[in-house]
């Protein structure tokens, strides 16, 4: 029982998982921070490509 309880305190699996959380929470943050910057950015890239593909 002792040596179960152990590798139970050790086993760091669940790690992984809360690290990939704080990743993602910082990772929408910022999108909801910088929307209106991105979504610039995407049309100006976009209007770009457009304008490109049409004097192919």
């Amino acid at each position: 029982m002792c040596t179960a309880l152990k590798r139970f305190i050790q086993e760091e699996d669940g790690i992984g998982t809360v690290e990939m959380i704080l990743i993602l929470v910082v990772l929408i943050g910022l999108v909801l921070i910088f929307k209106t910057q991105l979504t610039d950015l995407v049309d100006k890239i976009f209007k770009t490509i457009n304008n490109k593909a049409g004097q192919v």
